[in-house]
């Protein structure tokens, strides 16, 4: 698989939709955006059409309906979105983004810097 073309926010929410669920239905997905996000029917084709131009999204057609499947793995996504996040904000280090991320009291749970601290030991060799 090549690269990731970068997936909007609202893309990302539909991408969402057929991850829980897949193959889903086109009704399937516009009805759950719908009730979601209060989009029009026709917003949520169009996002379905850029997905499948980007190959995030693969489809199929059974009689009239269309099924869509994920053509990337919700991990590799996030993988690409955080590699294209830090690759814009990062001036040469990490160290001021995690330190961010640390300190800010509302952005991890103890867990999570529990999590960050075991694997920042792992992977320093420091076991």
């Amino acid at each position: 698989m090549g690269a990731i073309s970068r997936i909007s926010d609202s893309e990302w929410k539909v991408m969402e939709v057929i991850w829980k669920s897949s193959p889903s239905k086109s009704q399937e997905v516009i009805q759950a955006l719908e009730a979601q996000e209060g989009w029009k029917p026709q917003t949520i084709k169009t996002l379905l059409a850029r997905l499948v131009k980007k190959e995030a999204l693969t489809y199929t057609v059974e009689g009239k309906c269309y099924l869509y499947s994920p053509a990337i793995s919700r991990e590799d996504a996030v993988a690409s979105e955080t590699k294209s996040f830090i690759g814009r904000i990062r001036l040469g280090s990490l160290a001021p983004i995690l330190s961010h991320l640390i300190e800010s009291k509302d952005s991890l749970k103890p867990e999570e810097i529990e999590a960050l601290r075991n694997l920042l030991q792992k992977e320093g060799g420091d076991e």
